[in-house]
């Protein structure tokens, strides 16, 4: 049995902002864009890993959600209170470098864990956080 992932969901307010940060800072190409009522939904990637995609969907994905429920899920992304993602590279200090003269908010400069990686933390134009981490050689 082989049993990876695949996708993961990314909620985002602003599609444009959401691009500009995924496809031209951290370097994903655009998989696939739909709109189906009233929504959007864009698949990320990178293209040294074509078998894993992040979708970046609105906040609820449902066309049926009632204004109150869109309400408080919009407050809660607002709070950073949503998703996050966990990336791997294989040099964290730089892509800290990198990600924060692109201007995103920094949660967490470069650190060695405990647990065997040195990661750094940011949040998306969107307030998801996203965490880099890359093995330690200890």
């Amino acid at each position: 049995m082989d049993i990876r992932l695949a996708q993961c969901f990314l909620a985002v307010d602003d599609h444009v902002q959401a691009l500009a940060f995924y496809r031209d800072v951290l370097g994903m190409e655009v998989r696939a864009d739909v709109a189906h009522a009233g929504m959007r939904w864009i698949t990320v990637g990178f293209p040294a890993r074509p078998d894993v995609d992040i979708v970046l969907e609105p906040p609820l994905a449902d066309p049926n959600a009632s204004a109150a429920d869109r309400e408080a899920m919009a407050g809660l992304l607002a709070k950073g209170h949503l998703r996050g993602v966990v990336l791997g590279t294989d040099d964290v200090d730089a892509t800290f470098e990198h990600v924060r003269a692109a201007g995103a908010e920094v949660l967490q400069e470069p650190v060695d864990q405990p647990y065997g990686v040195r990661d750094c933390a940011f949040r998306d134009p969107a307030g998801n956080m996203l965490r880099f981490k890359q093995p330690r050689g200890d």
